[in-house]
């Protein structure tokens, strides 16, 4: 009776909590500090312009607090719900995602800011559906590479299930135009297709295209090409074309190694535009200098270290694939903001993802991490000790490694009953 008493649990004693993964703690850690690290960044860099614009020294501030909220929230929520409800959903998100990203351009619906019309919405509400659009993609070309493995046999076979959609996609960005995010939707795409396994050749094709359209279109397009020139000689036009550029290198070279200190700026001060949002980084240097540069650098890397293990511990090719596509998604951005602030690429419009002030950007990235927390909490927790294995083996699923086990387990056992055989006839 005693023993039936000690061993029936004790009544109201709470259950211990979960252990999450490491993959799940190091996602979530470096996003929260990101998120701290943009809501002192953005307060820094336009409380001057805030009080002159609108009373409110922290008026940038209190929308970033609001919409990153709101992008927790999202995070949240989603990172619970599992990978089902978004995997049902992709088929009716795509679609809306290409009718709004359509609509900016139709007359007094789409709103225009600085020459790039891009947002829909009125006043201080506005959306950007570019953002979704991208995300959608990432997750219609998870599923697509998931359930049909056979369309990586050829260039000819990808084209129309995959880079058609793709492309037309990246065609609209383009005429918005929207360059920064076309080059982000390719780069998480070819990233997606060399998680998925495609050859190196056919990648090495769909490289050499897309390089190519992306120089005609530079060329062709004035707007892209007054960008492009500005880039490679910046200094020839500092008062116009090549102004941001040069105010961001002024900005970086006053921060020097530790910065002149936070809040000390003095580039935001009306001389480097979009501070703020795009520029964000050229602020961080001059107040934090090469370390606060190298501090969002090394979040940046744990978020790819962790994001892409989890998508190798994965229970199965959707998981893998959809983290893998997520992690590139916010590498390939936050990597194109880097290089065209440090003067190594043109000035796209990119922000610094969970860094920079831009609602939609906010949101919808968040989202997007809740995905990726998801396939770390439960696919990375399920493989745990498993060993290391190759990011290309995406295609290989639980199951296959368990029948694998079970063949070892059943070899095993017949080489030790031919033994025992062996022996005894000897």
């Amino acid at each position: 009776m005693a023993a039936a008493t000690s061993a029936r649990p004790r009544a109201g004693k709470p259950k211990k909590r979960q252990k999450q993964p490491l993959e799940y703690s190091i996602l979530y850690t470096a996003t929260l500090c990101l998120l701290a690290a943009g809501a002192v960044m953005v307060y820094s860099a336009s409380s001057a312009e805030s009080v002159l614009k609108n009373g409110d020294p922290a008026f940038f501030l209190k929308r970033y607090l609001m919409f990153g909220a709101l992008g927790l929230i999202a995070m949240h929520l989603i990172s619970r719900r599992g990978l089902q409800p978004a995997r049902a959903l992709t088929t009716v998100l795509l679609p809306v995602a290409f009718v709004l990203t359509l609509a900016v351009k139709l007359p007094h619906v789409g709103v225009s800011v600085n020459g790039a019309t891009r947002w829909l919405g009125a006043g201080p509400v506005q959306f950007e559906p570019s953002e979704l659009l991208k995300v959608a993609l990432v997750l219609y070309s998870a599923n697509l590479l998931a359930v049909r493995p056979a369309l990586l046999g050829s260039v000819g076979t990808l084209c129309r299930p995959l880079l058609m959609v793709v492309g037309g996609a990246c065609l609209i960005l383009l005429a918005q135009p929207d360059m920064g995010t076309a080059m982000v939707v390719c780069f998480a795409t070819f990233a997606l297709l060399v998680a998925a396994g495609v050859k190196m050749r056919h990648l090495a094709t769909i490289l050499g295209v897309l390089a190519i359209l992306a120089l005609i279109f530079a060329i062709a397009e004035p707007y892209q090409r007054a960008r492009l020139l500005s880039f490679l000689h910046p200094w020839n036009d500092a008062g116009k074309t090549g102004f941001q550029g040069v105010q961001a290198m002024i900005a970086l070279g006053s921060g020097g190694f530790f910065g002149v200190g936070l809040g000390e700026s003095v580039q935001k001060i009306f001389y480097l535009p979009e501070a703020h949002t795009d520029m964000i980084l050229a602020i961080v240097g001059e107040e934090l200098g090469v370390m606060g540069i190298s501090a969002l650098a090394a979040l940046y890397g744990l978020i790819a270290y962790a994001g892409f293990r989890a998508a190798k511990l994965a229970r199965d090719r959707y998981a893998k694939l959809l983290a893998a596509g997520i992690t590139a998604l916010i590498l390939s951005q936050a990597a194109l903001n880097f290089f065209a602030v440090l003067g190594m690429a043109p000035l796209t419009g990119v922000p610094l993802p969970f860094v920079s002030y831009g609602s939609s950007n906010l949101v919808v990235l968040l989202g997007a991490m809740g995905l990726l927390l998801n396939v770390a909490a439960t696919g990375g927790a399920a493989r745990r000790g498993r060993g290391r294995g190759r990011l290309q083996a995406l295609a290989g699923d639980r199951d296959d490694e368990a029948s694998r086990d079970r063949g070892r387990r059943h070899g095993g056992a017949r080489g030790a009953r031919a033994r025992d055989r062996r022996r005894a006839t000897g």
